[in-house]
């Protein structure tokens, strides 16, 4: 299985655009920059799979051997995309995926209804190319190309902000439509995991950027795996409120701190565990600072590190 990690911030990047703070000027000058969360998996090294596609996906695309197409040809090694949410930084890039030839496109019920109503990016890419949508069910393996196989894990209910407030959700063939009024809480499936593992078991990864908590299901898909690559967006649950003065936790915003998952990567040895979807706010976001120098003997002695753009794993 290879994994190459396409991007490890947060939404807005770093440097985030409209930012001045210390750490989004220090990536200004320094060229220290990380695009937006998103990797690319294959289990046969031939077939790959985006999973999330991010506002930088072109830019990532083009940063990536494995998925160019050879040379005079526009047969591109990449077969889909399979989302872990409806949220804008893991859906922007779809659009930039207009000119494939077809694409499969796998996410749970209620972010497709999202996609096709609220953000309608469904739609938009049906006069472009043909689009294959397949609805994924926490606890049912998908079976990919390449001897790839993906079992979403659910991690909470907490909706996309632009579909936070709608009364409803349109239903789609063979999908009921969301009631209104339903709050985010009675569904798990507006954001999900994957635990993903090639067809004869040899190697076995689990990817969660947006992990609420630590739940039953997240440590049995964690028990086994070569690597764990998870939610890193804040260090600890009230950094924005120090940082910023706003009022929103981590856990508010859906996002466990690394303070608060550190216990249990300790208690669970034996992966090899990567943090990503980092916040610009998150001084772990920042390479060489000395916050990020501080923490580092915390992470070390739970078997975690800090995810880099590009990095390409082989397990």
């Amino acid at each position: 299985m290879k994994i190459r990690i396409l991007g490890t911030a947060a939404g807005g990047g770093l440097p985030q655009w409209n930012c001045g703070c210390a750490g989004c000027d220090t990536a200004r000058r320094t060229g220290a920059a990380r695009r937006q969360d998103c990797l690319a998996i294959s289990a046969d090294g031939a077939a790959w799979y985006l999973v999330n596609a991010s506002p930088d996906l072109r830019s990532q695309l083009l940063a990536t051997p494995e998925l160019a197409p050879p040379p005079g040809t526009r047969a591109t090694p990449l077969r889909g995309v399979l989302l872990t949410s409806g949220e804008l930084d893991h859906t922007l890039g779809l659009v930039t995926l207009r000119e494939a030839a077809e694409l499969t496109l796998h996410a749970t019920a209620p972010v497709r209804a999202a996609l096709h109503g609220a953000f309608p990016v469904g739609p938009l890419l049906t006069p472009y190319t043909k689009a294959h949508w397949h609805t994924v069910v926490p606890g049912e393996p998908v079976e990919l190309a390449g001897g790839l196989v993906a079992e979403a894990l659910a991690l909470g209910g907490k909706r996309p902000r632009y579909a936070a407030d709608l009364p409803g959700l349109p239903g789609l063939p063979g999908l009921p439509a969301l009631a209104a009024g339903e709050p985010s809480a009675e569904r798990t499936d507006w954001v999900i995991g994957y635990r993903f593992t090639e067809a004869d078991g040899r190697a076995i990864a689990v990817y969660a950027p947006g992990l609420a908590e630590w739940t039953p299901a997240v440590d049995r898909a964690a028990a086994d795996a070569d690597v764990v690559i998870l939610d890193g967006t804040f260090a600890t649950d009230d950094e924005l409120a120090e940082r910023t003065g706003g009022a929103r936790t981590s856990r508010g915003m859906g996002h466990l701190a690394v303070a608060d998952s550190l216990p249990h990567l300790a208690r669970r040895p034996g992966p090899r565990y990567l943090y990503t979807h980092l916040n610009n706010t998150n001084p772990l976001a920042h390479r060489g600072s000395p916050e990020a120098a501080a923490l580092a003997p915390a992470l070390a002695a739970a078997g975690a590190a800090v995810a880099e753009d590009g990095v390409l794993l082989d397990l």
